[in-house]
């Protein structure tokens, strides 16, 4: 593939309120966009870069322009390590070989069609009071993400079931947890019927999941990234999260999923907070996830042009305007 031109742009997409996990909070989505030309057709991806994995809007730009115009999507993956700067470029790739190619990305990963799916709705980390207003306003939805990792866990997960008696949850404490009170936050996670719980502890000290008994499965999140990172889950983990801005893009996304369910994990596809554009490409692998959270651009106060379409908790495939 003779590719003309690599373009990057930041762009800056206000969050619908704020965003708050137990490492901090804000308020804008910042995204790198990059553009792949072959003179004809123009490519397209979007990653967020992300501080907990030493990146910065900067340096992931410097990454994507330093690397030149001799770049196919197989060449990529050797080219720069996995992370947000390649995820925007395989990305890109992958959606200038459809439009070269004339039909879908799918058909290009050798899948059948895409089809809508169930997709969990993200409620920030709160008071136990702001946490229930937020699961009352959203007991409707078929499954919310609940973000924990402060101190009074248990009293958030009994306000927001009490406020959404009927909706499955699953919880994520973003590495917010100890030792000390991890029996405790699984206990109340089980209480309170929680399908799943994310990362509970730092990755540095999740040898502690290797010791004790849960019965509630336990994903990783910081604790995985692609392949080469899914040997030191064994014993520790139920499952991972598979999120294209740490994998490094869709062609890893995919392999990395196929090696972890025959590993026996299970599949959750997360994101960050990004536009439709970023969630797109992971709609591919979300196809055989249990657990999808693709909700980035539900928590923007607007998503851009052509953007999927989520409807009675679904998210839609998207239409050729918007990727793939």
């Amino acid at each position: 593939m003779n590719v003309q031109t690599i373009k990057t742009r930041v762009e800056r997409w206000p969050i619908a309120g704020a965003f708050a996990i137990s490492r901090g909070a804000k308020t804008e989505a910042v995204v790198v966009v990059v553009e792949i030309c072959d003179g004809e057709f123009k490519g397209r991806g979007e990653c967020v870069p992300y501080s907990r994995y030493g990146e910065s809007v900067k340096s992931v730009v410097a990454t994507i322009e330093r690397l030149g115009q001799s770049l196919n999507r197989q060449t990529l993956q050797n080219a720069i390590s996995a992370g947000a700067a390649r995820n925007a470029l395989d990305c890109a790739f992958w959606d200038l070989e459809a439009k070269r190619a004339g039909f879908p990305a799918y058909k290009l990963a050798g899948m059948n069609a895409l089809k809508p799916l169930i997709v969990s709705y993200t409620l920030s980390l709160d008071t136990p009071e702001k946490m229930a207003a937020a699961a009352g306003r959203s007991a409707a939805r078929p499954l919310l993400k609940i973000k924990l990792g402060a101190n009074g866990d248990p009293d958030r997960l009994k306000a927001v079931r009490k406020a959404a008696p009927n909706v499955r949850i699953c919880v994520d404490a973003n590495e917010g947890w100890t030792a000390e009170n991890l029996a405790e936050n699984l206990a109340a996670c089980q209480a309170y019927g929680v399908e799943l719980v994310e990362q509970p502890l730092p990755a540095s000290d999740d040898a502690v999941l290797a010791h004790i008994s849960h019965a509630i499965p336990i994903c990783a999140d910081e604790s995985q990234f692609d392949r080469a990172s899914l040997a030191n889950l064994a014993g520790k983990y139920d499952a991972i999260n598979i999120k294209l801005d740490k994998t490094g893009g869709l062609t890893e996304a995919l392999a990395t999923a196929t090696q972890a369910r025959q590993m026996g994990l299970n599949l959750i596809v997360g994101c960050m907070v990004s536009t439709s554009l970023a969630i797109a490409p992971a709609l591919l692998v979300a196809q055989q996830a249990s657990i999808v959270d693709l909700d980035g651009p539900l928590l923007l106060a607007q998503d851009r042009a052509d953007g999927l379409r989520y409807a009675d908790g679904l998210v839609y495939p998207p239409t050729p305007a918007l990727w793939g």
